[in-house]
């Protein structure tokens, strides 16, 4: 049985304020570094008690792919929480990634 996780990769000259609320859109990649195809992304700042839609929609993210996402839901908060659903069923949660400060985000297997 393989592990799948998740990481973040900060932005090499992320600027020491980055960590503070921001009002602009958030944007990121994601890479899917698996052998299996992401089928839903849901994302909720760390102070929501349930997962928000899902960000991919109708798309699916396949082994290998990367795809820039976008988060401009109008908050000014910059930490959320991520799931991710693969079409294995297996799922990854990781808690309190600084969106301000990321530059990618990475599901892999160990």
């Amino acid at each position: 049985m393989k592990k799948l996780l998740g990481m973040s990769l900060a932005a090499a000259m992320a600027p020491a304020t980055s960590s503070m609320a921001h009002a602009e859109d958030l944007r990121f990649d994601l890479a899917n570094n698996t052998s299996v195809a992401l089928v839903e992304l849901f994302m909720s700042p760390t102070d929501v008690d349930n997962w928000e839609e899902d960000v991919l929609g109708s798309e699916v993210l396949m082994p290998g792919e990367t795809a820039a996402v976008t988060v401009a839901d109008g908050r000014r908060n910059c930490v959320y929480d991520i799931l991710g659903v693969f079409a294995d069923d297996d799922e990854v949660e990781d808690y309190g990634i600084d969106l301000c400060e990321l530059a990618a985000y990475e599901f892999y297997e160990k």
